[in-house]
């Protein structure tokens, strides 16, 4: 299952039923777990661990350098989880030693064509990035999050679970999780409503949201004092403290909406 034109530096483990196209390379450092579709003219460059089941398309660029003035040469690390779908032309890097020195991306993760994600980013479980989505170096992206086509995130950012990016969004604050920003530069337009509903929340949920959404963003008050008015409903509700929780790890300021927008 291993074309004979493929590269494969002989320090790299491959594990059993892993399937390697033409022309691919392989380099030292190299773990690819079980069961891993691995497609042709794939560049893999170690220190960089995969888990089982991930299928991984041509062009894509695996574990590369950091493309960083910083960096100098050091073994920092990617570690892939399993089950992960990584199309044609995407560009994931290692991380860089001035940071936490390793890139980590969980479990169910499509990555669509010429998605890129910078070094020192953590990205958790079931993430969409549709065609040309990019995360700099250093961001966090929760589970379940959606990005759109060319929606751009900078360095540092932290994006909430369960939040929707638009396409061609450039995301200058952090994003709440469950919040829907659009625009450049990104404002909230909302609750991620289509996600909620096919989480299947139950109504009373759905409405504790809903009144924690207008208590930050809608009631004119300060983040300070929303928070601790929401403090009641985060003991009795776990996503509205998971949206609390998303705003209080906030270190750039959260999306704001546009000036003047009502429902």
């Amino acid at each position: 299952m291993i074309d004979p034109r493929a590269i494969i530096d002989p320090t790299a483990e491959i594990g059993s039923n892993v399937s390697v196209g033409p022309w691919t390379v392989v380099g030292p450092d190299v773990v690819i777990g079980d069961d891993c579709e691995i497609g042709p003219h794939v560049i893999l460059k170690g220190p960089t661990t995969l888990g089982k089941r991930n299928r991984i398309y041509q062009f894509a660029t695996v574990g590369d350098d950091p493309p960083a003035l910083a960096y100098k040469g050091e073994p920092t690390t990617l570690t892939i989880g399993d089950d992960n779908t990584i199309r044609e032309g995407v560009t994931i890097h290692r991380g860089l030693a001035t940071d936490r020195g390793q890139t980590i991306i969980g479990n169910h993760n499509l990555m669509m064509a010429y998605v890129h994600v910078g070094h020192d980013c953590v990205l958790g479980d079931r993430i969409v990035m549709s065609n040309n989505a990019s995360v700099a170096g250093h961001v966090s992206v929760g589970d379940e999050a959606w990005l759109s086509g060319y929606a751009g995130i900078p360095q540092y950012r932290q994006i909430g679970a369960f939040s929707f990016i638009g396409a061609m969004a450039l995301v200058t604050k952090d994003v709440p999780a469950y919040v829907s920003v659009d625009g450049n530069p990104a404002r909230a337009v909302g609750l991620n409503v289509e996600r909620l509903r096919r989480l299947g929340l139950d109504d009373d949920v759905k409405e504790a949201l809903r009144d924690a959404y207008y208590m930050v963003y809608r009631r004119g008050m300060t983040v300070t004092a929303a928070l601790d008015a929401l403090k009641e409903s985060s003991r009795k509700c776990a996503e509205v403290a998971l949206f609390v929780d998303s705003i209080v790890a906030s270190e750039n300021g959260i999306t704001r909406e546009r000036r003047g927008q009502r429902d």
